[in-house]
């Protein structure tokens, strides 16, 4: 045999396979691997950046618009406006009556006159020469915690009575008109106002009585349990002596709790209905032509408290 036939030929390992074949496809292997492995990372990126405003509410592709699922083109002109709030706060359409709830109490709270700050912000915004949309801002930002934010203290005022009152189960545990002298007594102690109660200009509020009709008649058919309207008679109970009835909030609040609404969407859900008395002023004020109208009316001045005049 010549020195040449027993030579293992370039390219070859020592069983005859080609090597260079072989770096080959290792490589190749390892250029899949890579590429697998990069598109992973890109699809992980991806999947991060499509969540970053993730949502159940509202599906948007070309063409396609779903609200909680339901296609837009669907509910327009079969469902309502009330019943459209729900769903998108809520996630489900409401029943027909606990729509008919809702309505009620947002067109109670729709407004309350130039007397309130939210309103007459709003009011003097619109002589400023802001658009339409920044009087409203104005007005919506007025609503805080004292003025707008005692509907949403009901509520949870009344969530704490109904959870202590049901302990145990339904009724089983404190009774409500104990539990309401409590909670006149504690606010009476670091001289608070009870939320819902009472109002600086109506010795009754008007919007009260029709209301307060429509939860019992609800209550009575089953739709709600009652329970929420129950602590806050046993609270107006409780200040009869000092003829403190519910208030515009106090009510609000009763249907609110019944419906299982928290305290926070309670208090949005305010400000919706409000809303549209703050954009009708707004709009009133713009087309009334006057410009920068102030707190007071022309040639009326805010007392000055401060030291007489002096020199420096």
């Amino acid at each position: 045999m010549s020195g040449l036939d027993s030579t293992v030929g370039a390219g070859q390992d020592a069983t005859g396979a080609d090597s260079t074949g072989q770096d080959a496809t290792a490589q190749l292997e390892a250029r899949l691997a890579a590429a697998q492995e990069e598109n992973a990372r890109l699809e992980a990126r991806l999947a991060s950046t499509t969540a970053w405003w993730s949502t159940g509410i509202t599906k948007i592709e070309p063409g396609v618009i779903e609200l909680r699922g339901y296609p837009v083109q669907q509910l327009i002109g079969k469902v309502d406006f009330v019943s459209t709030v729900w769903l998108m706060t809520r996630g489900e359409l409401p029943d027909p009556a606990q729509a008919a709830l809702l309505e009620a109490v947002l067109v109670a709270s729709v407004d309350h006159g130039p007397q309130a700050p939210s309103i007459a912000s709003a009011r003097m915004a619109a002589t400023c020469g802001v658009g339409l949309n920044s009087a409203v801002a104005n007005g919506v930002n007025v609503l805080g915690d004292t003025h707008g934010g005692a509907g949403q203290q009901c509520v949870a005022l009344l969530d704490e009575m109904v959870a202590a009152h049901d302990l145990g189960g339904p009724g089983a545990g404190r009774p409500l008109d104990e539990l309401a002298a409590e909670v006149v007594a504690e606010h009476k102690a670091r001289g608070a106002f009870v939320p819902g109660f009472g109002h600086r200009w109506h010795p009754r509020d008007p919007r009260r009585d029709p209301l307060l009709a429509l939860i019992e008649q609800a209550r009575d058919d089953g739709v709600v349990a009652g329970r929420h309207l129950a602590a806050a008679l046993a609270i107006e109970a409780e200040l009869s002596a000092k003829n403190i009835p519910m208030n515009i909030d106090g009510v609000s609040a009763v249907v609110y709790g019944e419906l299982g609404i928290e305290p926070e969407l309670a208090r949005g859900l305010f400000v919706l209905s409000r809303s549209v008395g703050i954009l009708a002023h707004a709009w009133e004020e713009s087309q009334a032509g006057q410009r920068i109208k102030g707190p007071l009316p022309k040639g009326f001045l805010a007392d000055y408290t401060g030291p007489a005049t002096r020199d420096v």
